[in-house]
């Protein structure tokens, strides 16, 4: 994205919202308003709700930059109109706007964070007034759950839904991991989506369920391993939250303590492979060890998967004397067939690679070879 095409007044406003917003916000695309300068002055975000992405475009003038933006909303959304006064001025985009501060480069921030919040309280009135008792009755249940979002979509090609983002977990995921590098905090959902409109079916179908992480998470575990609760007929969410926290809960603190298992792992190999060249820290998920056979020497690399001792783990050479013509360093197909048990104790799952590796140097150095004459 050309952000040093954008105006330094406006690129400061940008650059504090994508730093401090405390969810994570992309630009989708810039451009230029004026026929006059080339600078980048408008800009799509796209900003998340209710575990998908709305669009609002904001639309500074270069030849104005003192100016508040404007701000566009999707074509779906004709019917909210949050430029209104209101008797909380913290509250009211109408006072920041009418307030605004170019030099502050907080305010931009403000201003999208107002709009959501709004857009939030605009979306649940939509689906309040949906005609559907199944849904009524989880406002009814679920509305006082802190950070729940709903939101009703709907379209000539596609039926009328009703969507809930319901935060799952009140312990801080970021505080169960030892130096823990996410700046923004994680967060798991179940996305739970009910179809309107079907008042001709004897029984309810169940809502459509699934769960949705932030994607920092994954280097911790997949939700996807994770198998959701049956949903029994009938159910509603407060009654089938419970089990599937507890299902969650217990999945966090065992993929915290894998990781101690594999940074136990790590620390065996170098009894065979010695001190490792480098090492992820946090998630113990990489680590590279330089080998020699000979005069002959090389690189593995070990990726480590989130279900290590279960799958084990995959290995890649790399020479560090032979480059393609590219350049590049000469790197074996990614190798995973070797001997393996998770039952086996850490110092035999070392040795065995050890010795699989030893093995394999030889067919790896003729692929070298066999590089250089091409």
């Amino acid at each position: 994205m050309a952000v040093d095409r954008v105006p330094p007044i406006f690129a400061a406003q940008l650059n504090y919202l994508l730093s401090h917003s405390p969810f994570s916000i992309k630009v989708e695309q810039m451009w230029s308003g004026s026929k006059n300068y080339p600078w980048n002055d408008r800009f799509t975000l796209l900003i998340p709700f209710c575990l998908d992405f709305i669009k609002w475009d904001i639309i500074y003038n270069v030849e104005s930059p003192l100016s508040p933006p404007d701000v566009m909303f999707g074509a779906e959304d004709d019917k909210f109109i949050p430029f209104v006064l209101s008797s909380d001025p913290s509250k009211s985009p109408m006072h920041t706007l009418s307030n605004w501060n170019s030099k502050d480069p907080s305010r931009l921030l403000s201003l999208i964070l107002q709009l959501r919040e709004l857009y939030s309280a605009y979306q649940g009135k939509c689906v309040g007034g949906v005609d559907d008792e199944r849904v009524k009755f989880e406002i009814s249940t679920m509305l006082s759950r802190e950070g729940i979002e709903m939101s009703l979509s709907s379209g000539v090609e596609k039926p009328e839904e009703v969507k809930f983002a319901v935060p799952l977990l009140d312990t801080s995921i970021n505080n169960m991991v030892p130096a823990c590098p996410w700046r923004q905090q994680q967060k798991i959902h179940l996305q739970v989506i009910y179809p309107i409109g079907r008042k001709y079916q004897s029984a309810p179908s169940a809502p459509r369920l699934k769960l949705v992480s932030t994607l920092e998470l994954r280097s911790l575990f997949s939700v996807e391993d994770i198998k959701l609760p049956t949903w029994l007929n009938g159910m509603c969410m407060a009654e089938y939250l419970p089990a599937l926290e507890e299902t969650v809960q217990m999945q966090i603190l065992e993929a915290v303590s894998l990781i101690g298992i594999r940074r136990l792992f790590i620390e065996t190999l170098t009894v065979v492979f010695g001190r490792p060249l480098e090492a992820d820290p946090i998630f113990c998920r990489k680590a590279t060890f330089l080998v020699a056979n000979g005069v002959f020497t090389f690189l593995v690399h070990f990726l480590l998967p989130i279900q290590f001792p279960k799958k084990q783990p995959t290995l890649i050479l790399q020479s560090s004397q032979h480059f393609n013509k590219q350049g590049v360093p000469v790197r074996s197909p990614v190798m995973s067939e070797y001997p393996w048990s998770p039952r086996w104790e850490l110092s035999d799952m070392a040795s065995r690679i050890f010795d699989f590796v030893v093995e394999e140097s030889s067919n790896f150095k003729k692929i070298c070879n066999d590089a250089l004459q091409r």
